[in-house]
């Protein structure tokens, strides 16, 4: 039987880096093989950039506001609070949603459709694997609290 530190936390299908990582590398090796492109390569290339500006930014600042509250970053460790300032205050996920920026900067940076359509898988492994297995995990654990959360809150932007 597990201890009770073992199962307090959610039981994510994958750790999302390794989601982002293994979708980009895979729209990344399609897109060398099927180069779709978007749209002249300067701008694409200034897009890219500044969402790769945008994603680090922003899982930064979610990181350092987490670490403020004195919870665990990672999600398969124990939350041990429910964080609502900083960029928490706009998104539940900003973190996710972080990832899913920098793979769309990637796509852009590649001026390549492909990468981007990747961009799907990643959301919807995200949300069905990670988000919603989490946000059950903290309605167990921090109950209307969360909930209150929830209802001021959207889950991405």
């Amino acid at each position: 039987m597990k201890s009770t530190k073992e199962q307090d936390h959610p039981d994510i299908v994958a750790w999302p880096p390794l989601i982002f990582s293994v979708c980009t590398i895979a729209g990344v090796i399609f897109h060398f093989i099927f180069p779709v492109p978007i749209m002249r390569y300067p701008w694409s290339l200034a897009i890219g950039l500044a969402l790769a500006l945008s994603s680090a930014s922003l899982a930064i600042w979610a990181a350092r506001v987490m670490k403020a509250a004195g919870t665990n970053v990672r999600p398969d460790r124990p939350a041990l609070a429910i964080v609502t300032s900083g960029p928490y205050r706009f998104t539940r996920n900003p973190m996710y949603l972080s990832l899913v920026l920098l793979q769309l900067a990637i796509g852009f940076m590649l001026d390549g459709l492909i990468p981007m359509l990747f961009v799907v898988a990643t959301l919807i492994i995200l949300h069905f694997g990670v988000v919603l297995r989490e946000e059950s995990y903290l309605e167990g654990k921090f109950g209307e609290q969360y909930l209150t959360l929830k209802r001021q809150v959207r889950r991405w932007i």
